[in-house]
């Protein structure tokens, strides 16, 4: 399987980012770096704020390489390509899966389902994500690297 695979099923739509965008998508994953360290959060909202800032690495990645996932399963298939956009083994993909769903738990069903420690897990998951995509844009994607003044 291939991320062109997944063009042909569907799953994908091919997409033409641009450096903004990047520096945008780059925006959000800091924004939510640093909000879910806010005082007086839950453990679900500092969850669920990390996971958006893994979820848009994603994003990006899937971006730099020219596609945006479809609306269907959307974050599911989104985590699954960080096989194929940053590398990602077996083991990250299913901590940042069982964390989506631990997050659409806390969502839509249970208040206080999320523990501190995994809240902590998640944020560290979610620097871990962002570092690795901005040393892969380095390496695969340099043109699409946000000027640094």
């Amino acid at each position: 399987m291939s991320l062109r695979d997944w063009l042909k099923n569907g799953w994908l739509s091919e997409h033409e980012t641009t450096r903004q965008e990047m520096a945008d998508l780059l925006g959000v994953i800091d924004r939510d770096l640093s909000d879910c360290q806010s005082p007086g959060l839950s453990p679900d909202w500092r969850l669920g704020i990390a996971y958006n800032a893994a979820l848009q690495v994603a994003v990006a990645a899937l971006a730099a390489e020219g596609y945006r996932v479809a609306r269907e399963s959307h974050h599911f298939r989104a985590i699954q390509s960080l096989a194929f956009t940053l590398g990602c083994d077996a083991p990250l993909i299913a901590q940042l899966e069982a964390f989506r769903k631990k997050r659409n738990q806390s969502d839509y069903e249970r208040a206080g389902a999320i523990s501190a420690q995994e809240a902590r897990e998640m944020i560290e998951l979610a620097r871990r994500l962002r570092d690795e995509l901005l040393q892969w844009l380095r390496r695969a994607h340099r043109d699409l690297l946000p000027e640094v003044p």
